[in-house]
């Protein structure tokens, strides 16, 4: 029997459709919970195409933005240059890393695909993980915004939170890479590594060419990546913001918080876990934890609370997970339970 004949028997297209289900599993759970909401309970299911919908919106041009980069960078072949960048002593990568994760406009969600272009590039995830926990934290905009709602010494705070985060993170991690942990960063399954592996075979070896346009192979690179990245994210995203529609319907954001009114170390720990899965974005927490520290909420709680869920939200959890192996995951929400509680303790003590 010929390959071509063998290809279409019944066994190997059982197994193909059975792979292209389970590629679109995320897809069809998303769509199972919707049709299920606007069947039984039709006010929620509404509810949650419109958060669904705005969010991605919202959330629209930072992806954007990092999509197009991510995916000049390997068109282009400069994503070369940004591993070269990142060679050298660690302590600096890290360091670096840091201060420019705190300063970068990205989102929580906005900046995965730059980490996955970082990472399929062979940027070290100790630099990586420092610019991954401290971008989401603060930024330019989120400072003045902080400044104004919070006052000028919670936005410092923040802002060193943020950095300091990173270089935890990233020390971590480095500990973890020399000890053997993480030999491996990415999923096979995630959008990126097809296209990192074909990036090496390719082009990796030719020059950067920055107006990639002008060869008909880095054309199609580029589409490929901003397509593929695209889709994993956009798919990803939409399941995680339909849990975040559930959890804002029957847990309300005010009621988590007022739970963590008080002072003390264990106040404080319980606002960074549970920070890290909370699902109000930095814009729209400032003003809800504002309030709750005019009625009795220490500063350090408040601080724990918006670090970790800046590092880590729902949405981003969900799109980490998919992107990389559990071990690098896990070190994730890890550094962004443990940065955040310890930014709350010193910040607290600093109150006093």
């Amino acid at each position: 029997m010929s390959d071509s004949c063998a290809s279409s028997s019944p066994d190997s297209l059982s197994g193909y459709l059975g792979a292209a289900a389970k590629r679109q599993l995320v897809w069809l759970l998303s769509a199972a919970i919707i049709l299920a909401l606007l069947i039984w309970i039709p006010d929620q299911g509404r509810a949650t195409l419109e958060l669904v919908a705005s969010s991605l919106i919202g959330t629209g041009p930072f992806l954007i933005l990092s999509i197009l980069l991510s995916a000049y960078a390997a068109a282009s072949g400069a994503d070369v240059l940004i591993a070269r960048a990142f060679a050298g002593s660690p302590a600096v990568m890290i360091v670096m890393a840091a201060l420019v994760g705190a300063l970068s406009p990205f989102c929580s969600c906005g900046v995965i695909p730059l980490v996955a272009a970082l990472l399929g590039a062979g940027v070290p995830v100790s630099a990586v993980m420092a610019f991954w926990l401290a971008s989401p934290v603060m930024d330019p905009s989120m400072f003045m915004l902080t400044a104004g709602v919070m006052g000028w010494q919670f936005a410092v705070a923040k802002t060193l939170a943020a950095i300091g985060l990173g270089l935890l993170g990233g020390g971590v991690t480095f500990a973890a890479e020399r000890a053997g942990l993480l030999s491996s960063s990415l999923r096979k399954t995630s959008s990126c590594s097809g296209c990192c592996s074909s990036r090496k075979k390719g082009l990796g070896a030719e020059p950067v060419a920055w107006a990639f346009w002008q060869e008909g192979n880095r054309r199609q690179m580029f589409i490929r990546r901003f397509v593929e990245t695209t889709v994993f994210l956009i798919k990803w995203l939409t399941l995680a913001y339909v849990l975040e529609s559930l959890m804002i319907a029957y847990v309300p954001g005010e009621m988590v918080a007022r739970t963590l009114g008080g002072e003390g170390v264990g106040v404080i720990a319980m606002s960074a876990l549970v920070g890290v899965p909370a699902y109000l974005n930095g814009y729209a927490a400032l003003p809800l934890v504002h309030g709750l520290m005019e009625q009795g909420m220490a500063g350090g709680a408040a601080l724990a609370f918006l670090v970790a869920g800046g590092a880590s939200s729902l949405p981003a959890a969900i799109a980490v997970w998919a992107l990389v192996r559990p071990p690098v995951f896990l070190l994730y929400i890890g550094m962004a339970l443990t940065g955040s509680f310890l930014a709350g303790l010193l910040f607290q003590g600093w109150l006093s």
